[in-house]
């Protein structure tokens, strides 16, 4: 078997580097796309794309940080981390460790990850699709989903290094500065919880075994694939991956906990933190809209035109351009399952923050209230249109946008119609979306590092 690990692996370099251009050549009409609900209850989004003999998966659970226990902050983020770090022996299977799974997952010349944001705990697997490749790797995949070790000692180990890295995170002022935003931003809502050296000491073995065995059900699974496979295919591939985990009907499992909206801020709410820094970090912002707002077209080239443009956005141009007090000064918004945050953000001299700020300000004020120009909303529609093929010029940028419509149940044609919704966007429904959804007397702002 040895004589095999280095020609697999080297197919599969290959195959992973040509695999950024597979879909260049064509347009995203050309690669339709395939919905359907699987026995298990799944859901699954596929684009059969056959150019190059590789397949992309994702897998969706709502097992994100929005579903930490209070005072266990970090729980879905370590549990997705150690789901990665070895399997269980279980149906005559021997155990692995994480160096085994590691050795397995080298002589296949395959990818295998997973992680947790916000709102989701996911899974990913890159893999040629050489029969016997192909299969080896849906097997082995199949049982670190279904069947993860959880061993103490590892999380023992993972858990001293986090510890670390937390304690030299407080080091670091862009670390201090997004972290006092983040909880000023959201409250008492998760989107806001900060990992602590409490809330890891208080995370156990037992505690991510409960969390997975919850979340990690088929039936609640969002999977989505990119490569060269049919249908069919994609569809037993879908129920072997999922083969391993709990099989209970949704209709008979109890319902997910509800997890409160993001409340709005009340009031305006300003922190100056003192930190020895050669720049001042300066964010502004507040909650922002949900990922299925209808206005999302209409924020998303706005906030191209107020901070999302780079170069050529409103932020840039008077912070930066008129006034030169920052290399760059941008907006951007995060939609999720709830309200992400809007935030503007820059980095000065300490000694220039508060005119910044002050100048970032009102160029949020004045656009709330009065909106774009014409020419600046026609230049923005452009740049994102002319833009819009790199998002999908790749196998990896595709099916991350394939994972978006399937996790949030947007339509099959979102990326046929994208082009045409973004055109369809007027100055009016910018003006209207911006006062909608931004106040600009009740924002936090943090800036740390400030000359006094």
């Amino acid at each position: 078997m040895t004589f095999t690990i280095q020609p697999i692996a080297f197919r599969a370099r290959v195959c992973l580097t040509a695999a950024v251009f597979t879909v260049s050549g064509y347009a995203v009409a050309a690669l339709p796309l395939h919905k359907l609900t699987l026995p298990n209850g799944a859901t699954l989004v596929v684009v059969e794309s056959p150019a190059i003999p590789m397949l992309d998966v994702h897998i969706d659970f709502d097992a994100g940080s929005r579903r930490d226990p209070m005072g266990k902050a970090g729980l879905a983020r370590f549990t997705a981390e150690q789901a990665s770090h070895g399997v269980s022996a279980r149906s005559g299977m021997l155990a692995l460790d994480e160096n085994e799974v590691g050795q397995a997952w080298a002589d296949l010349g395959a990818m295998y990850g997973s992680n947790a944001s916000d709102d989701r705990l996911s899974f990913s697997l890159r893999t040629l699709t050489e029969p016997d490749l192909l299969a080896k790797a849906i097997a082995l995949a199949a049982r670190q989903i279904g069947e993860p070790a959880f061993a103490d000692s590892v999380w023992q180990r993972d858990r001293q290094k986090a510890i670390a890295s937390l304690k030299e995170s407080y080091t670091r002022p862009s670390s201090v500065a997004w972290r006092a935003y983040s909880q000023a931003v959201y409250g008492s809502h998760p989107y806001g919880y900060e990992v602590s050296e409490g809330s890891l000491g208080r995370i156990s073995v037992a505690d991510m075994r409960q969390f997975y065995a919850s979340g990690v059900v088929a039936c609640r699974a969002r999977v989505s694939m990119v490569g060269a496979v049919t249908l069919a295919q994609a569809a037993s591939i879908a129920q072997q991956l999922l083969s391993r985990v709990p099989q209970t009907p949704c209709a008979e499992l109890p319902a997910l906990p509800t997890v409160p909206e993001v409340a709005p801020l009340a009031q305006p709410v300003q922190h100056d933190i003192a930190f020895d820094a050669a720049q001042a970090h300066v964010l502004m912002g507040q909650p922002g809209y949900k990922r299925n707002d209808p206005a999302f077209f209409p924020l998303l080239v706005g906030n191209y035109i107020l901070g999302g443009g780079g170069f050529v956005s409103r932020l840039q141009n008077e912070v930066r351009e008129k006034r030169g007090l920052t290399y760059g000064a941008y907006s951007s918004f995060s939609p999720g399952l709830h309200a992400g945050a809007f935030t503007v953000s820059l980095q000065t001299r300490p000694d220039q923050a508060a005119q910044a700020l002050a100048v970032a300000s009102r160029v949020v004020e004045d656009f709330v209230a009065n909106g774009p120009t014409q020419a600046e909303v026609t230049a923005a529609k452009d740049n994102l249109i002319g833009g819009f093929g790199l998002m999908n010029d790749s196998n990896r940028k595709l099916l991350g946008n394939i994972s978006t419509i399937a996790w949030n149940d947007l339509p099959l044609n979102y990326l046929d119609t994208w082009v045409q919704q973004i055109k369809k966007v007027t100055l009016q429904d910018i003006r209207t979306a911006m006062a909608a959804k931004l106040q600009p007397d009740n924002m936090v702002t943090i800036v740390l590092g400030a000359t006094p």
